[in-house]
This record gives structure tokens, sequence and C-alpha cells, in this order.
């Protein structure tokens, strides 16, 4: 078996939805019980894949048979859930803020040792409660060592690995786009897991949405709700394990490539322009 990192860039709002809410949001976001973390359900990544592969043959041997089939055998991809890695928050300073957390980082280093792809830093910085770390005295969000992000006033350290960090992910995510890379660089921040849990609860989007009648152009009963995304910029991160099943590996991470090389939309409300998202597969060659 193989692996490969992926990477889910959102080029718009994206909402990976639970279908009801029991608080205010009527359609929140999906997290994890115990952390409280988002994240994109593997099985979305892949029926969207699915649905998108025109060669039936290669369809069949790479995510399994149709439900209708008489076939009966596992595909030869299997997807991790997509989880958080950089929250983009707002900054006063550069506009916005790619944040991230220690405990986030170490989850992402279980994932990478298990793909071959060049290591990421070694250290992972664990900021106290009152600051966070940023690539260096040139941050685009720190001015006179501070960010202020959201409500919160932080004090800034250089340092802590974050510009290795800023730079390692750069290089995976934005490989052909070096004004995106100097971007990451200058934006990255690593705040502490408490922190970030605050960004969880007043950094994501929500959006008043209204049903209105017909003829009179008021809204019906019950026809007003509200729906949680998360914000444009989101960076999310996951593994697929390519079995060979009834497709090779390289048969597999070949029909995937060709798949992500143009936008996809993931998650749901696509009619309103949700989920367009950047989809990269990363590893199996040194990076």
């Amino acid at each position: 078996m193989k692996s490969r990192l992926i990477f889910v860039h959102a080029l718009s709002p994206l909402h990976a939805g639970t279908g009801q809410g029991v608080g205010v949001i009527d359609l929140p976001i999906a997290r994890e019980k115990a952390t409280g973390l988002p994240y994109l359900p593997g099985s979305s990544l892949k029926g969207v894949l699915r649905d998108a592969c025109d060669d039936r043959k290669m369809r069949t041997a790479v995510f399994g048979p149709d439900p209708d089939s008489n076939v009966q055998h596992a595909g030869s991809a299997a997807f991790s859930d997509l989880r958080l890695l950089l929250l983009p928050v707002r900054s006063v300073v550069g506009t916005f803020a790619w944040v991230t957390s220690p405990y986030v980082l170490l989850r992402f280093i279980r994932d990478i040792d298990s793909v071959e792809v060049s290591r990421p830093p070694l250290e992972v910085p664990d900021p106290v409660i009152d600051r966070c770390f940023v690539s260096d005295d040139n941050s685009a969000i720190a001015e006179n060592n501070k960010v202020l992000l959201e409500d919160l006033n932080l004090s800034t350290e250089a340092g802590g690995c974050a510009r290795e960090w800023a730079e390692w992910i750069g290089r995976q995510i934005f490989p052909d786009e070096p004004a995106w890379r100097r971007m990451l660089v200058q934006r990255l921040c690593i705040v502490s897991n408490d922190i970030l849990a605050f960004f969880l609860d007043t950094a994501t989007e929500v959006f008043s949405r209204t049903r209105l009648k017909e003829d009179t152009k008021t809204v019906t009963r019950g026809g007003l709700w509200y729906e949680e995304a998360l914000p444009a910029e989101t960076v999310l991160s996951g593994i697929v394990v390519a079995s060979p099943v009834e497709a090779t590996s390289n048969q597999v991470f070949a029909t995937l490539d060709h798949l992500v090389c143009k936008p996809l939309q993931l998650g749901g409300k696509a009619g309103v322009g949700r989920g367009l998202c950047r989809v990269m597969f990363v590893g199996g060659t040194q990076q």
C-alpha cells in the first residue's frame, strides 16, 4: 500500500454540514466531538471524485463498483477525513492570518509519517496563551510586536520554526505559485490550542438565508435559517491510501491527479457558490 497527503484549499466558503443543529445555527459545519475541530468527511471527497471520473472501468477499480452492480469488491483508494490545518482569521494588520496550533501540527505530523514526502520541521512550537509565533520580524500581520486577531491582542515571537513550517506547507500546497508561498510565510501565525479553540467559535462564517413567497416576496413561515461555513482560504489535510485491489498504486494516483487538475465543488450549498476548492495529492516523490 502507498499513501499520499491530501490538501484541500477552499476558494469559497466551505459548508460540510451535519444536516441539523441544536443551537442558534440551524446548519452548522461538521466538527469532531472531542476536539471541536472542523472536518470534511472523506466520503464527501471520494464521492465528488467518483462522479468526476468518466472512465467507467477505472472508476470501478479506484472507487469501487456502483451500488446496483453485481460486482463485489472494494475500491483501491481509501480516503481519511480532511481535518483543519490552517484557519484564516481576520487581522487588523495584513487583512488576515493563517492560524494553526501545536495540536493541529502534531496530528499533521502523524499523517506525514505514513507518506513518502520530505520531512517537515522537527520542532512544533508551543506558545503560551497570550503569545503567538510568526515567521519573522517582517511578518505582514504584526505591528510593534503585536498581532490583533478578531478581538484578541497577542504578543509575537519570531522563530519557533514558524517560518520553516510556513515554507514547508507552502511548497506542498502552492508548488508553482511563489507569490502565494511568500504570502503564507508572511501570514502564518501559530497560537496556543486554547486560542485556536476560541477562533473556531468566532472565526467561521455564519450566513442568514431566507425563503420567499413567490407572490408577495415576503419570508415564508419558518423560512429564515442560519448556515455556518469555513471561510475562503481555509486549508484542510488528510491522507489517501492506495491498495492493489483492482488497480495498481500508480493507476490510482494517476487517476486522482487527473481528476483534480481543476477546482472541485465540495460540501453542500453548491447553488449559492459554496465549496469551490483546490484539491492536491502530495507525496510518493521527494518534495
